[in-house]
């Protein structure tokens, strides 16, 4: 996949991504020198950013088998970029095989190494789409096949926020989501912050801005105001460290040094 011979046309060489940086933090190798290039920027800037990808993806892990203990069985995570050990299909299909997962991304290499990992799983599917197509994204074929919106579903917009502007209208978009979902629903978030350590965040906020991906720091009150339309499950809004640990890994000493808030919502 990083043969640049067998890549999708529409790949960007010369700009970093975003998801492929991600991956990059993960230890994962779907990603290009130009984003490997800013992920060594950035861990030069906050050397435990590893770890923050780590713990934010074990944040997803503890939301994911929430959802599951409450009789979610189907899956639509967006923004949900290059699908590395431990994503949502693998965790909800080693709890229930019959779990039904639905990814969207924008960034064609995500998408391109999601379909290939995914052949074969007649209940895990990709769409290539922007956050704000919602209608093609819950009208696609895949949507139809794996989706059933009389039913209650877990949407995952975990560090994906922080990427769109205020511009966007982001409140509106989750809003527009909420509209769509059934009664009893879940919808995981994560948000990078600056209110703690300002000075790390600045710095990762000002290396993406050249990317493909420029991104926006909110604080409590803004990340909490977002999710206004949900019913926050307990401890609400808070350091994805202090959501709902479960093994002493997932809890840090100072759980603001992760930079992320964390929360999952409900529709009632």
């Amino acid at each position: 996949m990083t043969d640049p011979n067998r890549l999708p046309p529409d790949v960007d060489l010369e700009t970093a991504s975003a998801a492929r940086c991600y991956d990059y933090y993960l230890g994962g190798s779907h990603n290009f020198e130009v984003d490997r290039e800013l992920g060594r920027k950035a861990e030069e800037r906050v050397p435990h950013i590893k770890s923050l990808a780590q713990d934010n993806r074990a944040f997803l892990r503890r939301v994911v088998r929430y959802c599951l203990q409450r009789g979610i069985r189907q899956f639509l995570d967006i923004g949900s970029g290059i699908p590395t050990v431990g994503n949502v299909h693998e965790i909800a299909q080693e709890i229930d095989p019959e779990s039904r997962v639905l990814y969207v991304d924008n960034e064609p290499v995500a998408v391109a190494h999601s379909r290939t990992i995914l052949r074969g799983n007649e209940r895990a599917d990709v769409v290539q789409a922007d956050l704000t197509e919602i209608d093609g994204i819950l009208g696609s074929e895949q949507a139809a096949r794996l989706l059933d919106p009389e039913e209650p579903i877990a949407v995952m917009m975990v560090a994906l926020f922080h990427f769109v502007p205020d511009s966007a209208r982001p409140a509106e978009i989750i809003r527009s989501y909420h509209e769509q979902m059934a009664p009893g629903s879940f919808l995981g978030f994560s948000h990078v912050t600056s209110e703690d350590y300002p000075e790390f965040t600045q710095s990762l906020v000002d290396l993406y801005l050249n990317s493909s991906n420029p991104a926006t720091a909110r604080d409590r009150a803004e990340i909490t105001k977002l999710l206004a339309d949900f019913e926050l499950v307990e401890p609400g809004v808070v350091h994805v460290p202090d959501w709902r640990p479960e093994t002493e890994e997932d809890r840090w000493q100072d759980p603001a040094r992760s930079l992320l808030y964390g929360a999952l919502g409900q529709k009632v």
